[in-house]
C-alpha cells in the first residue's frame, strides 16, 4: 500500500471522526457547560442579592434596635414619673393621715388636760375646805357651806 492511500483513508476516518463528534458529542458538551455557566452565574447573581438582602436587614434590625430603645427610655421615663406620682400620693395620704392621728391625740390630749383641772379643781377645793377647817375648825360645816364651796370651785 502507497501512503498516499493510507493519509487518505486516515483523513476521511478523521474527518468522519470529527463529524461524529462535532453531531453527537459537542453539542450535549456545549449545552453542560451553558448550563454550569448559568448555574455559577446565578449562584453569584444570588450571593449579590443575598448580600444586599444582608445589609438591608442589617440596617432593618439597627432601626428596629434604635426603635426598641426609643421605646424603652419612654418607658422607664413614664414609670419613673408614675412612681414620682405614686409617692407624691402616698406622701399627701400619709400626711392628711398624720394630721387626722394629730387631731384625734390633740382632742385626747385636750379631754385628759380639761380632766386634770376638773380633778385639779376638786382637789383644790378639797384642800381649800381642810385648810380653812384647820384654821376655823369649829366654825365650818361642808353640808352647810356646800353652795359657796361649789362657787368657790367654779371659779377655780
Amino acid at each position: 500500500m502507497s501512503i498516499n492511500a493510507t493519509l487518505i483513508g486516515q483523513m476521511i476516518w478523521f474527518a468522519l471522526f470529527i463529524w461524529i463528534t462535532m453531531k453527537y458529542v459537542w453539542p450535549p458538551l456545549n449545552k453542560a457547560m451553558a448550563d454550569r455557566q448559568q448555574l455559577i452565574a446565578d449562584g453569584l447573581a444570588a450571593g449579590e442579592r443575598g448580600k444586599h438582602d444582608l445589609e438591608l436587614a442589617a440596617k432593618r434590625s439597627a432601626d428596629t434596635i434604635r426603635e426598641a430603645k426609643e421605646k424603652a427610655a419612654a418607658i422607664m421615663t413614664e414609670a419613673d414619673k408614675r412612681g414620682m406620682q405614686i409617692i407624691e400620693e402616698a406622701k399627701a395620704a400619709s400626711r392628711g393621715e398624720a394630721e387626722k392621728v394629730y387631731a384625734g391625740k390633740m382632742a385626747e390630749l385636750e379631754q385628759d388636760v380639761e380632766r386634770a383641772r376638773s380633778a385639779l379643781r376638786d382637789r383644790v377645793a378639797e384642800l381649800a375646805v381642810a385648810g380653812a377647817e384647820k384654821i376655823l375648825r369649829r366654825e365650818v360645816n361642808a353640808a352647810a357651806h356646800a353652795d359657796m364651796l361649789a362657787g368657790l370651785k367654779q371659779e377655780l
